[in-house]
């Protein structure tokens, strides 16, 4: 009786060690941010611009320069749309967009 409790203690123990080691190895292979984000923001032609995940703020209006607007299209919903393009081409994608800001996310690759 008392060798069947003892066995039944050792297998238990193990088990538990498993799960402990299991869990704690996968807590160190990733991390707790999966995504980075970039904010561009409407200011007109001249103004318009990227925050970069890293906080630097990049000016757009040598891209949107180059921008001729057809007639009859809205100016702003044109070089938001380059703007978002652009961005896109770096692996970002649309988080959420308000009035005048577009908010892009990007996933974390673990090699960062």
């Amino acid at each position: 009786m008392k060798r069947n409790i003892l066995v039944s203690l050792a297998i238990l123990l193990g088990f538990l060690a498993v799960i402990l080691v299991t869990k704690l190895k996968a807590a160190e292979e990733k991390s707790f941010q999966t995504f980075e984000y970039a904010t561009i923001r409407w200011a007109g032609r001249e103004n318009t611009h990227l925050i970069r995940p890293d906080g630097k703020a990049e000016f757009l209006r040598p891209l949107l320069a180059q921008v001729k607007r057809p007639d009859r299209v809205d100016e702003r919903a044109l070089l938001m749309n380059i703007a978002i393009n652009a961005v896109a081409r770096e692996g970002f994608e649309v988080a959420a967009v308000t009035d005048d800001t577009v908010l892009m996310r990007r996933a974390i690759t673990s090699d960062k």
